[in-house]
Formats: structure tokens, sequence, C-alpha cells
């Protein structure tokens, strides 16, 4: 039986994969974990085990797989692309300290480990189109250092201790459950809110800035599959890629306005943050998560568009116009 411990667990991806996971495995044998508690997820955290672990203090962490009887840790605690341009040391610190700590951890004691990479692990010398599973890596932030050498450490910890080691680099992340917390892509979260709210949006990233993009529920099948897939299939492990669209912000706009016609967008475009894209691929070839555990998104723009306007006029409480349906 599958006993797994989600750190980062009240992310913005961990807060929907620890409820996706209890429905799955039960929610006894999922414990969530995170570096402190936070208001708003009095859900999540009675719902099952809640553990305050920082990945910084092994310790704290190696007591919590012994208590729980873990054999799964799916690692979420980092730091993000546009938060870690502002603060470095703490960058490297929680992404790549914390990241050895756990895997020292699994070492010991035998477990797999599960550990996003992302697109950010590219950089400007990479292919921007269509980029290669293994290709050029010179990313040219502190984030995209840090999950390029988190790449290479969790193959490493494989080939010499034989850790199961197992990654995906995701894309930006789409969700109307849980907002982003700094990265570059956090625009094509915000747009939908202000969408709904204001009937406009400025765009803190360059028109006709493409990245690739997934809606949350396909990101959560990408790291359940993958966790459950045949170990004899996989022969690249830390790190798929993955993606399911690739847009710019007007391509995003336009699906908007066929639900919200009078949709306005507007530009105010942040240094940081676009200097981060310009740096990253427009569009990645996951063949290999196709072929090797059978990975195949099931939302496209325009279906992920449909669904996060629907699901967040009733989290907003924003009423339809009179005559008008999504």
């Amino acid at each position: 039986m599958r006993k797994i411990l989600i750190t980062g667990a009240l992310g913005q991806i961990g807060s929907e994969l620890t409820a996706e996971m209890r429905k799955i495995y039960g929610s006894s044998n999922v414990v969530a974990s995170n570096r402190s508690m936070k208001k708003g997820h009095e859900e999540l955290i009675e719902s099952g085990p809640f553990e305050i672990i920082d990945i910084n203090d092994p310790v704290t962490l190696s007591a919590a797989v012994d208590k729980h009887k873990i054999n799964t840790i799916v690692n979420l605690a980092a730091i993000l692309s546009a938060i870690g341009e502002k603060d470095p040391q703490q960058c490297w610190n929680i992404n790549m300290n914390g990241l050895y700590n756990v895997l020292e951890t699994a070492r010991e004691r035998n477990c797999m480990v599960f550990t996003p990479s992302s697109i950010a692990a590219f950089g400007p010398s990479t292919p921007k189109d269509n980029t290669p599973q293994e290709t050029i890596q010179r990313p040219n932030t502190m984030y995209g250092v840090t999950k390029a050498a988190g790449e290479l450490l969790c193959d490493y910890y494989y080939k010499k201790f034989g850790v199961d080691t197992r990654g995906v680099r995701f894309p930006g992340l789409i969700s109307y459950k849980t907002l982003p917390g700094g990265g570059t892509t956090d625009y094509a979260v915000h747009i939908y809110y202000d969408a709904l709210k204001n009937k406009k949006y400025t765009s803190f990233i360059r028109k006709g800035t493409y990245m690739d993009m997934m809606y949350m529920p396909d990101a959560l099948s990408a790291i359940i599959d993958l966790i459950e897939a045949n170990p004899q299939r996989l022969m690249h492990r830390n790190a798929y890629n993955v993606t399911a669209m690739s847009f710019d912000p007007e391509m995003l706009a336009d699906s908007i306005r066929k639900f919200i016609p009078e949709f306005e967008l507007l530009y105010d475009v942040d240094p940081i943050r676009q200097e981060i894209a310009d740096s990253w691929p427009n569009s990645l070839d996951d063949s290999a998560a196709r072929e090797q555990w059978d990975w195949n998104p099931k939302y496209d723009l325009q279906s992920m568009t449909k669904d996060m306007l629907e699901k967040l006029r009733v989290k907003l409480d924003v009423r339809e116009p009179a005559g008008k349906s999504l």
C-alpha cells in the first residue's frame, strides 16, 4: 500500500494534489505537510494527517517519514521564479538544500521521490520551438538553476543509490481553486479573475510571448500517472517534458472573449518577468512522456477557458448577464 508524504501541500499544486490523492489512496494514507499553517486551508488540514515540516530540517522530515511509515515522497516545497529572483539565496536554500534532505531521507528509508522540474530549467540558448526532451539547459534565473541542478541530483540518486526518483518539467499551471505563488506564468490565472470581475486585465507579459501552459487537472494526472508508471518503461525519469497548450496573452484574451465579448486586454510589462519569459521555450516536445508512460492531456485552451470561467463564476459569485451562457 502506498503511504505518501506531500511537502509544500498548502501551495498551488499541493493543495489540489492532496485532495485528489486522498480520494484515490485514502485520506489516512496521504500526509500533507507545510512549513507553516495557512489560513483558508482548514478543510485540507482537517481532512487527513497533517505535519508541520520545513524540508531544510532533516530531523523533522525524517521523523515524519518514520511516524507515518511513508514510502512515497512528493516534494512540492519550492520558491518560484519571480520570487526567486528577489531572494536567490533563499531560493537555492529551499529548492536545492531541501531537495537534498528529501533525497537523503528517501535513500535511508527506501522511498520513491517525485519532484517536479519546470520549463525554467531551460534557457536562452535552448531551442525555442518544440524543445526536445534532451537539449541544452543553461537557465539564467536562480529558480531555473535549481531546477536544472535538481534534475541532475535526482538522476544521481537514482543511478548511485537506486532511489526511485521521478519528475516532470511543468509548464505554467492554471487553476481556479488556488492562486499561484509568484511565478512568471501567473498572468494566465489572474486574467480570468479580472475578466469576470472587471471585464479587463493588464498583463505584465508582452504581446506575442508564447509559453507552454497546462490546466491543473492535467497536472495532477501527470503526477499520479508517472508515480504509478511501470519503472521498466521509464528511460528519462528526471524530468519529462509535459505540455498541453502554448499561447500568448492575445490568444488567451480571444478565448475569453468568446464568453465575455467586452473583455479588454491591456499591457504594463514587468521587465523582470518578461526577461524570464523570453528565456523559456515557446513549446515543448513531450513525445517521450507520451511513449514511456502514456501521457495525454485532456484540456486545450478553449475547453480550459470554458471550465475556468464556469468554476470562477461560482467561486466569485459573479452572475452571468441575462441571455448569456458559458
